[in-house]
């Protein structure tokens, strides 16, 4: 079962933000840079038995919503 996550809108328009940053940056270290800031912010959220998210679903995720920055 998938637990919805409740996050203040200011996490969620900063992850939006984030998101546009990523796909426009051209150097892989800044934008590996922005998906780790939005790692740390997200996990603030995860319930303490949720698996931790890792850098690499954050990548992932971004990938995913490419269309949608």
């Amino acid at each position: 079962m998938i637990r919805r996550v409740e996050i203040p809108p200011e996490v969620a328009r900063r992850f939006f933000k984030d998101l546009g940053a990523f796909h426009a940056e051209k150097d892989p270290a800044k934008a590996g840079a922005i998906a780790a800031r939005q790692l740390q912010a997200l996990r603030q959220y995860q319930g303490a038995r949720e698996k931790k998210l890792r850098l690499g679903d954050i990548n992932e995720m971004f990938r995913q919503m490419k269309n949608h920055a």
